[in-house]
Parts: structure tokens; C-alpha cells; sequence
């Protein structure tokens, strides 16, 4: 026969172990009416044994999770036993908070299931750290499909910017070796070798100027010089500019310009540049004898430019990253266009500097292609007459009226010999007389006592720069200090340009050299002097 006492002590212990459990452990009926309720609970879930015993378990599942309280019933009915069920469940609080569930059914004596035991273990932190986790390896491959698409990118802009510049080189040093032959070529060859090298040169320079804007856009440098601006004339000067490359596709530019919709506050050069991008495109990937339509007109508040093309279309997968930098659709080996997937991005950042925005439509491939740059309409324009960009293509002395140096003595620094013998060339064919030197160092050792016109330096030398050797000439006054000096140089960035104001230069060139404007140059600056 069973002591009491030791009955009483087994129930006293139990119960103790049950209140010091972590976990909440509760007992209810088969219609899910709470019995038993532990310390653990009354933490976990925030209601007091008080508020919860005679009270249906179900006021601790979301709304819409009251029917998981219908299945594990009729599971407990069964006899079965429902092990670590992690679900969801609603604190007193309003919190939702992650359980893991284990549902034992109770039997009486006579082994008749009257109940249930539940043990709760809250499960939150644990959720919450691997949703934290899940959520670091999603970035975490991201980031890395991320680089993958980088490096990817980079890899064929590489390939293509060895492509595209070694290309134009190969026609350049090609008929130049030709030209090498000497007295067997006729004058055919030689203006067909001329023009050739000419061409591809103004290639290479427009591939440069691309790298250099994309630098100047990456490093936050790029800025515009904003003055009111005449879009039909600027339209028209781009049009005038790629009509060449159009001509010999017999690809017809038709125009649709409003008058009305002309004047714009903006950069004349950088809004140049992103029509003549546009056009140049069109006529790109339009195929002989299509149609390139540019429109200008005024829409509510806006300026719209439209340029549509006949053309190869843009594939649908390829639209929305048609803007990216050094994007392409076609990057590979067997492609049919060249460029270096730059000249889009750049005609995006220009145009949002100008607050506007621009578009890209096509219906896919074989179905031509839109695009829609969108300006803001000024509220009022500032006087004064507007100016537009020339146009981007060089052209050769032939069609120039060129000044004539005779008498001006010219100082040239410049380390590269071709260069060098390139201006002196250049120069000393309108007469002026060149005075050639190759190093800072010589240059500095042979000025005493000279006198010169203008002095013309490279930028990079080496053992002394050209900004060390204008500061030098400037602060030691070995010149006069009104001696013009032209910073003539490869480098293109906007510092560079800057440091050479700062160091004593009165003007900057960039390399390659367009032979009109150095002439041009020398003669404004020299006549200044008179």
C-alpha cells in the first residue's frame, strides 16, 4: 500500500521541477481548456496562471493560425504525440514570438486520454539569428554574383578597349609603313594613306575622351559651364558633324525641329556631345539606306529630343542595363559594331546633371530603337547671344585660313622626339622659327640670355615636369614675365588643367595635337605681346 506522505513528496517535487523549468510547461483538457500553468509560461508568454487557467489555449495562436489547435487535438485524441512543432504564437503584449512545441496526450487510470501536456521553449533569438544568418548569406552571394558580374565586365571591356584601340593602330602604323616605302607611291596612295591615318586617329582620340569622361564622372569631377543655348542650332551641328558616316551608309537624317522648344539652360559643348552620341548610335546600328528621325519639341514643362532609328532594335533583356558603363549587347568576338560601351552612360550622367532624364525604346530586335532625352523648360533665359559647340570632328590645314607666324620664335620643351619634331613641323611651316628642346633640365641650362615669343612644354618628363619647369622659369624670371606659355600634354584630366593655370601656363592642350588650333593658338597669344 502507497504512503501518502511519500505520495505528497513525489507531487511537491514534481511540481517544483516543472515551476523551475525554462521551458513553459502547461496541461489542458481535450478542448484545449488550460489547466496547469508554470512559472516559465506565465514568462514566456506574459500571462499570470490566474489570467490563463479555465482559459482556452487558443487565445495564445494568431489569428491565422487557429486551426493548428484543431489538428493537434485530433492528433492527442489519437493517442499521438507531437514532437518540437515550431510555430508561432502571440504574448500578452501583442509580441509574436517563435515556439518550439512539444504535445504529450495524459491518460487517466482507467488509460483513457484525458489531456494534454505541452512544452513550450521559446525559440526567438534562435529564429531571429537565423533569419539574421540567412539574410547575411543572401547579401553575401549577392555581393558575390555582384563581383562575378564585375569582373565579368571587366574582363570584356579589357578585351574590347584592346580591341578597339589597337584596331585603328594597325591602320595607322599599317599605311604608315606603306608611306615608308617612299618614292615608288603615287599621290593616290599617299591621300588615301593620309586620310586613312587621319580617320583613325580621330577614332583613337574619341575612345580617349570617352575613358577620361567616365573618370571624370566616377571621380565626381565633371562640370558644366551653363549659359543659354540654342538646341536647333546645336541639333543641327551634331547632324553636321555624323552626316559623313551617314552619307556613306546612304542613311537619311530627317529633322522635326520646334522652334519654339530651342532655347534651354545648359552646357553647349556636353549637350553636343550627347546629341552627337545619340546620332552617332543610330547611324552605328542602322543598316544601309534606313531612316534616322531627330525631332525637337516642347512637352508641358519640358524640352524633348527625340532621335528614332530603322535599325537593329535593342534586345528586351538588354533594355533596362542599355545606360550601364561599359555595357554592351554583344561582347563577342564575332560582334559586327565597335565602341567600348561608354558613350550611353555618359549621355545619362550629362543629361541628369542638366536635371533632365532620357529613355531608351524598342520593340526588340529587327525593330529599330527610340531615345528621349527630357530638359527642363526655363523659366526665364539669361541675354545675351547663345552658344553652341562646333562639332567634334577635326579638320585638316587644307581647309583652314591658317596665320602666318613669320618672325616668332618659339621655345618647344618636349621629350618625345617624333613629337617634337611633329610641332616644329607644324609650326615651321607657317614660318615660325623653332627653337627645340628635349628635357627641363636643357631647356633651363640654354634660356639664359634668349628671348622668346612663346614657350611650348610637355607636361610629363622626366627628371623635371613641365609644371616644375614653368614655376622654375616663372619664379627666377629668366623670361619676361609676359612670355605666353602653352602647356602642350597627353594628360587630360580637369587637375591637370588646373595645375597647369596654377604652375604659370597660360594655355592647355591636349595631345593628340589638332593642327588648325595649335597654330591658332600660338598666333593668338603671341599677337598679344604686340
Amino acid at each position: 500500500m502507497d504512503d501518502p506522505a511519500t505520495d505528497d513528496l513525489k507531487t511537491a517535487e514534481l511540481a517544483a521541477i516543472v515551476n523551475s523549468s525554462d521551458d513553459a510547461i502547461v496541461g489542458k483538457d481535450l478542448n484545449g481548456i488550460v489547466r496547469s500553468w508554470n512559472g516559465s509560461a506565465e514568462r514566456i508568454f506574459g500571462y499570470s496562471k490566474e489570467e490563463m487557467i479555465g482559459q482556452s489555449i487558443r487565445r495564445l495562436l494568431p489569428p491565422d493560425r487557429q486551426d493548428e489547435e484543431d489538428a493537434i487535438l485530433a492528433r492527442l485524441r489519437k493517442g499521438e504525440r507531437v514532437d518540437h512543432f515550431q510555430t508561432i504564437r502571440v504574448r500578452k503584449d501583442g509580441r509574436l514570438i517563435h515556439v518550439s512545441l512539444t504535445i504529450s496526450p495524459i491518460q487517466n487510470e482507467a488509460g483513457v486520454i484525458v489531456g494534454a501536456s505541452k512544452i513550450a521553449r521559446d525559440i526567438t533569438a534562435q529564429k531571429e539569428y537565423e533569419a539574421e544568418r540567412e539574410s547575411l548569406l543572401q547579401k553575401e552571394k549577392q555581393l558575390r554574383l555582384e563581383a562575378e558580374r564585375s569582373n565579368r565586365i571587366k574582363n570584356e571591356f579589357l578585351a574590347t578597349l584592346s580591341h578597339e584601340l589597337r584596331t585603328p593602330l594597325t591602320a595607322i602604323v599599317g599605311w604608315a609603313q606603306i608611306l615608308q616605302r617612299g618614292s615608288d607611291i603615287d599621290g593616290e596612295t599617299i591621300h588615301r594613306a593620309a586620310e586613312v591615318i587621319l580617320r583613325n586617329t580621330h577614332l583613337q582620340t574619341q575612345l580617349i575622351e570617352e575613358l577620361l569622361d567616365m573618370n571624370r564622372i566616377l571621380m565626381g569631377k565633371l562640370r558644366l559651364d551653363l549659359q543659354t543655348v540654342d538646341l536647333s542650332a546645336t541639333i543641327e551641328a551634331a547632324i553636321e558633324s555624323i552626316e559623313p558616316s551617314a552619307a556613306a551608309k546612304q542613311v537619311q537624317i530627317r529633322r522635326i525641329l520646334d522652334p519654339r522648344a530651342s532655347a534651354v539652360r545648359g552646357d553647349p559643348t556636353r549637350l553636343h556631345q550627347v546629341i552627337w552620341n545619340l546620332l552617332s548610335n543610330a547611324v552605328k546600328f542602322t543598316p544601309n539606306g534606313g531612316l534616322i528621325e531627330v525631332s525637337l519639341s516642347r512637352v508641358n514643362s519640358h524640352v524633348e529630343i527625340s532621335v528614332t532609328d530603322t535599325g537593329i532594335g535593342i534586345p528586351s533583356d538588354y533594355l533596362p542595363n542599355v545606360f550601364d558603363r561599359f555595357s554592351q549587347a554583344d561582347t563577342s568576338t564575332t560582334r559586327r559594331h565597335g565602341g567600348l560601351g561608354l558613350g550611353l552612360a555618359i549621355v545619362k550622367h550629362l543629361v541628369e546633371l542638366h536635371g533632365g532624364s532620357v529613355q531608351a525604346k524598342s520593340g526588340g530586335e529587327g525593330t529599330g530603337s527610340t531615345f528621349r532625352v527630357n530638359l527642363p523648360f526655363p523659366v526665364s533665359f539669361s541675354s545675351g547671344r547663345s552658344e553652341v559647340h562646333p562639332g567634334t570632328a577635326t579638320s585638316p590645314m587644307g581647309q583652314w585660313d591658317l596665320p602666318d607666324l613669320s618672325g616668332k620664335k618659339l621655345w618647344v620643351v618636349e621629350d618625345d622626339k617624333d613629337a617634337s619634331e611633329l610641332i616644329t613641323h607644324i609650326l615651321g611651316g607657317v614660318g615660325a622659327n623653332i627653337i627645340p628642346v628635349h628635357s627641363g633640365r636643357d631647356a633651363l641650362n640654354c634660356i639664359v640670355g634668349q628671348k622668346f615669343d612663346a614657350i611650348i612644354s610637355d607636361i610629363g618628363m622626366p627628371e623635371m615636369d613641365g609644371f616644375q619647369l614653368i614655376r622654375e622659369i616663372r619664379s627666377s624670371n629668366l623670361l619676361s614675365r609676359d612670355t605666353p606659355a602653352i602647356a602642350l600634354t597627353a594628360f587630360g584630366r580637369s587637375e591637370d588643367r588646373r595645375n597647369a593655370m596654377i604652375s604659370g601656363f597660360d594655355v592647355f592642350l591636349s595631345k593628340p595635337i589638332d593642327t588648325a588650333e595649335l597654330i591658332a593658338t600660338v598666333a593668338r597669344i603671341t599677337s598679344r605681346r604686340l
